[in-house]
């Protein structure tokens, strides 16, 4: 390479240097700028998901020493206090329908339940459970065909309470003088594989009372 050639790369590359140079100059911020945003943000997400955690723990806490505390009106009145703006809300509420029924209070026990299915917020699960406390609970001061409206959506094929919703639904058929389409239903229980051996054994026994045939295993 000629002293000429040499010359014109020195230049060349100093040219590019300089102009290198200039953008960071013109545009630097902008990286640095990124790089703060960035840390900043793992920041926040941190001292979020720590303040997740001390909430989440303060709910625990809270709960287990409503457990502890003596049965009746102290549980409740710690379950009522506990902070369930997220998903222990619906196990929250679900303790202190349990609470309110053992403090012989069926009608807050209702409530508590009733607040779990209208809340479109929680897990469909958690609202099943209640679906079908609720019926249980309400047997005896509801009307046979609402219970039976407010359980159907629980025998939908694969629901976690199909079963025994099934049983709850043969029972309020029985409540409003339909044995014949109760013992159709025990009868369909008696052979579902999803039922377990305790709601056989029911069903079969319904059967037998209500003066149906058992059908040969």
């Amino acid at each position: 390479m000629s002293e000429t050639d040499s010359f014109i790369e020195e230049v060349s590359e100093e040219v590019r240097r300089e102009r290198l140079f200039g953008y960071m100059r013109r545009y630097g911020w902008i990286a640095i700028l990124a790089v703060v945003v960035l840390v900043a943000g793992a920041a926040y997400n941190e001292y979020r998901k720590a303040q997740d955690r001390a909430a989440a723990q303060a709910r625990g806490d809270a709960i287990l020493a409503a457990l502890e505390a003596e049965a009746g009106a102290a549980r409740l009145d710690i379950l009522q206090g506990v902070e369930d703006a997220d998903a222990a809300a619906p196990i929250v509420s679900m303790l202190a329908a349990s609470e309110a029924l053992a403090a012989d209070d069926p009608a807050a026990a209702a409530a508590a339940l009733e607040a779990i299915i209208n809340d479109a917020s929680h897990a469909q699960l958690y609202r099943d459970l209640a679906t079908l406390k609720h019926a249980i609970l309400t047997a005896g001061s509801t009307e046979p065909d609402a219970r039976i409206s407010a359980l159907a959506n629980l025998t939908r094929p694969g629901g976690a309470f199909r079963t025994l919703a099934e049983e709850q639904i043969a029972i309020a058929e029985v409540q409003k003088g339909d044995s014949a389409a109760a013992i159709t239903r025990l009868q369909a229980l008696v052979s579902d594989i999803e039922a377990t051996e305790g709601l056989r054994l029911r069903a079969r026994q319904l059967i037998v009372a209500l003066g149906g045939t058992l059908e040969p295993s």
